[in-house]
Order: C-alpha cells, then sequence, then structure tokens
C-alpha cells in the first residue's frame, strides 16, 4: 500500500502534545507521514525531538516570515549541525502581513535568503510561506538551485500558478480545497506532477471541519477530495501523492 504524507503540519505544536501518542500511531495505522515543519529555534529544536519518536516524522527546521526577529546565527549553527537528521527546511518565506516597514520586510529577505543558500549547500527541499509575496519569492528563486521547492497552501492566482510551474516548484493543497471551489480551481490547472496534500495543523477549518484543529487524520478527506476534482479513483490519487512526495523529499 502506497503512502500519503502530509507535505505541512506543525505537529511540535503545543496543540497536539496531549494527544501524540495517539497521532504517531494513527500515522503507523493509515500509512501517513508528515512534514513537520518549524516556526523559530525553539519549534525547531521541538521538532528534532519529535523526530526522534517517530521515523514518520520528518523534521523541517527553519524560521517562518513571522518569527523573523530570531536569532539566525543560531539557527544557521542548528541547520548545519543537524543537517544529516533533517528532511529540510522550513518553514521559511516572506509575508508583509507580520512587518509594518520596509525593514521589517529587508530582514525577513535576509532570513528567508539565508535559509535558501543552506537549503542549496545541504541539497534539502524547502517548505515556503508565500502569503501575498509570490512575486518577491518568485523573484529570489532563480538565484538558488533547490530541486525540492515547495509553496504550501498555495493561495495565488492563475497566472502566478503558471509562474511557479514554470519554475518547477511543487504546491500544495489543504483541508480548505474540500470546500473551496477557488483552491478546486488552482488545483485543476496544476501540473499532475507537482501536486501535493498538506493540513497545516493546527490551523481551525471551518464548514465540514467545523473549525476543529487541523488532524492528521483529516489527509485522506483531502487526497478523495482531489482524486474526485481530477477525475480519478483513490488509489490512483494516492500513487500520484506518493510519487511526487518522493520527488520532493529527494527520497
Amino acid at each position: 500500500m502506497a503512502w500519503l504524507t502530509d507535505a505541512h503540519i506543525h505537529l511540535s505544536d503545543n496543540e497536539y502534545s496531549d494527544d501524540m501518542e495517539y497521532t504517531l500511531t494513527a500515522m503507523d495505522k493509515m500509512k501517513i507521514r508528515a512534514c513537520c515543519v518549524s516556526m523559530d529555534n525553539q519549534s525547531s529544536k521541538s521538532t528534532l525531538v519529535l523526530s526522534q519518536r517517530s521515523s514518520l516524522i520528518l523534521p523541517f527546521i527553519g524560521i517562518h516570515p513571522e518569527k523573523a526577529d530570531d536569532d539566525l546565527n543560531t539557527m544557521i549553527d542548528l541547520v548545519t549541525q543537524n543537517s544529516n537528521k533533517i528532511s529540510g527546511i522550513g518553514e521559511i518565506g516572506l509575508d508583509k502581513t507580520y512587518v509594518s516597514d520596509e525593514a521589517g520586510f529587508s530582514r525577513q529577505v535576509l532570513v528567508f535568503q539565508n535559509m535558501l543558500s543552506l537549503a542549496e549547500k545541504l541539497g534539502k527541499p524547502v517548505s515556503i510561506h508565500s502569503r501575498r509575496t509570490l512575486d518577491e519569492i518568485f523573484s529570489i528563486l532563480p538565484s538558488y538551485s533547490i530541486k525540492g521547492v515547495l509553496l504550501h497552501w498555495f493561495s495565488g492566482s492563475k497566472k502566478q500558478l503558471q509562474k511557479a510551474m514554470e519554475l518547477d516548484c511543487f504546491v500544495s493543497y489543504g483541508p480548505a480545497m474540500v470546500y473551496s471551489e477557488d483552491k478546486q480551481v488552482l488545483l485543476s490547472q496544476t501540473r499532475l506532477d507537482k501536486i501535493l496534500l498538506e493540513t497545516d495543523g493546527p490551523v481551525r477549518f471551518s464548514r465540514c471541519f467545523g473549525l476543529k484543529t487541523a488532524q492528521i487524520e483529516f489527509l485522506p478527506s483531502v487526497l478523495f477530495c482531489a482524486a474526485s476534482i481530477l477525475n480519478k479513483s483513490y488509489d490512483e490519487m494516492l500513487l500520484v501523492a506518493e510519487r511526487n512526495s518522493d520527488s520532493y523529499l529527494g527520497v
């Protein structure tokens, strides 16, 4: 049976701590592995500790744009010292929502570029936060040679999606796709070999998910929705998702 991969989830977040044993058991029974992304130095260390509990936890460490003021040199050392343990670098990226001036955004760009340089040097995939900054990110990415670039929770325009495909980026879709027509349209126009699936937990989703904290068990519903949109069977879509995840992770 093929394995399903949650391309982007914050399992080291405190929201999951009380139920972690249940989550790990569910992942094993449901054949789901998880790219466990981090926000800053502290959460990155928590992610590394969590990854020791199960081989299904694929640790990604880095500095999120919301945490751009975190100690960059400490993060660079953490990534370098654990390069043989981590599966990738993330969550990294840009987001003007979290800054009030150009100096703040310049700091985000500096951190982002340093993280991309590390990924290039170490041959690691990256998980990128790109809310309302896709054009800026598109201008930066060509300067680096990184095989696995994921624009997680893709929410750009059709034109920006085409640009992402031209740059050979992966894009991921989550639980919102189950009820969002806009996301469904974007999925239908995404290259089949560049589609990844995620939950982005502990984000809460409305409609059929009842504003509950996203659980990794939501992922089969996302896969089922993607299969329906693309006119594939569940098993066919599962094989596509597995192949794409392996390609993204370089395994």
